[in-house]
């Protein structure tokens, strides 16, 4: 491992998994967003992920009009990268997901590499009382619902933003979603280099045991070689651990209140920038350094700041 080597931070302010009620620091307005992606860029975030959320409930909203009010702001306060979701919420259609990346264009989309279980109910174990009333069921419906991103939707998405050349955050929930980029990618569907996001510890994907982490790191490896960058994000409690096994192993790290609402056994993050510097703390104390926003771009081969659409 290089101690030259710069390590890309990407932070997911908000997503689409918890709900308003998990925590009170949970970004939901426009102003919350902007707040938390500029804070986040500040403490070291080369990338900020972002969703839409119903200002008032709080509800996931994949609409172009949730995500103008921020887009734009965010843009003009920092130089961060901004990568937009295509996957939205579990229960939206991938035509309602797509639709913010077609309209914005932005320089990196989110893009699940296949269809799968997406077990949210064991939340309720911990979180019972909710003050919204699309809480609960959206959590207990997680039991029979499936995220769908058919061949023919990863197709779909692939043709759509290329046609912008928007890249890709490919997010590889298993061993196999692996296998899925590299048929895309043999298909000439999707181009090197492939910045491949390894999801650890959401029910219905892969675990966090470190042994998880090696397999998916091994199997990346004898794809896709060198034409790939290599990120883990772990869900919840797996946040800080799955991020030192990967700098430790040569990756770059995602960390955010998407993935993960705390910062320590029992106690809430209060902001994602804290979570930023938690795994700047990380990297750091490696003795690496972390990439810079244009570091970033050049590492990933993106388009720019000044070719979106937003």
């Amino acid at each position: 491992m290089s101690k030259n080597r710069k390590v890309i931070i990407t932070c997911a302010v908000t997503g689409a998994i918890h709900t308003p009620s998990m925590s009170p620091h949970l970004p939901v307005t426009p102003e919350e967003i902007i707040d938390a992606a500029i804070g986040a860029a500040e403490a070291g975030a080369a990338l900020v992920h972002v969703h839409a959320r119903n200002p008032v409930t709080g509800q996931p909203d994949q609409s172009p009009e949730a995500f103008e009010p921020f887009l734009q702001v965010i843009k003009q306060r920092s130089n961060c990268v901004i990568n937009i979701t295509t996957g939205g919420a579990p229960n939206m259609s991938v035509e309602e997901r797509l639709r913010p990346c077609a309209v914005f264009k932005p320089e990196v989309a989110s893009l699940n590499m296949g269809s799968m279980n997406f077990g949210l109910y064991p939340m309720l174990n911990r979180f019972n009382e909710f003050k919204y009333d699309w809480e609960r069921p959206y959590l207990e419906g997680s039991k029979e619902r499936i995220f769908k991103n058919t061949f023919q939707d990863i197709e779909n998405i692939l043709a759509a933003c290329a046609e912008n050349n928007t890249r890709f955050e490919i997010e590889c929930y298993d061993i196999g979603h692996l296998y899925t980029l590299s048929h895309f990618a043999d298909r000439g569907l999707i181009k090197p280099p492939f910045f491949v996001q390894s999801v650890f510890g959401i029910l219905g994907g892969i675990g966090a045991h470190p042994e998880d982490v090696m397999q998916m790191k091994r199997t990346a490896d004898r794809l896709f070689g060198k034409d790939y960058v290599w990120s883990v994000l772990g869900a919840g409690r797996n946040q800080l651990p799955v991020a030192t096994m990967a700098v430790a192993m040569g990756g770059n790290v995602r960390v955010g209140l998407e993935d993960s609402l705390w910062i320590g056994p029992g106690q809430f993050a209060k902001t994602n920038a804290e979570q930023v510097r938690a795994a700047r703390q990380i990297i750091e104390g490696m003795g690496l350094q972390i990439a810079t926003s244009d570091e970033a771009r050049e590492m990933l081969q993106l388009k720019g700041g000044d070719k979106v659409a937003f």
